[in-house]
């Protein structure tokens, strides 16, 4: 048979974050990042689409089983990522700027683990209603 078909889920976060360099001074951090670098931080409400390819299961009919992607989101993201600093309470951004590009690709390693290997994985992020990312690995 062979179809491949994308299929996608859509969900939400809401979390605050502070862009900013520790090798760089607060204005050179704020040149760079601007209103992004506000040292009490600022919030996004996050838009999420999670996206798995593959070949249609013949007898389920399924790419993958919608019920299981959506936990997943809700397990391995919203509960990781909702309401949270992203900066304090999320060790992944111990280290790591929590720009969109960082935060995808987080939350695609945290995705991928669980959903079979022959399938691709796609996460894009809004930020914001105009600026968003892609990763697929």
């Amino acid at each position: 048979m062979g179809m491949k078909v994308k299929v996608s889920r859509k969900a939400h976060f809401n979390a605050a974050h502070r862009l900013y360099s520790p090798e760089w001074d607060n204005a050179k951090n704020a040149e760079v990042f601007g209103k992004c670098s506000n040292p009490n931080f600022h919030g996004h409400n996050y838009e999420l689409i999670v996206s798995v390819s593959g070949e249609i299961d013949e007898q389920t009919g399924f790419v993958m089983d919608m019920k299981i992607l959506k936990e997943l989101i809700k397990d391995k993201v919203e509960d990781a990522l909702d309401h949270k600093n992203l900066n304090v309470e999320v060790p992944e951004f111990k280290e790591v700027n929590p720009t969109a590009e960082n935060i995808a690709v987080v939350i695609w390693n945290k995705l991928r683990p669980h959903i079979a290997s022959n399938k691709e994985l796609e996460v894009v992020l809004y930020e914001t209603p105009r600026n968003f990312v892609t990763y697929a690995g």
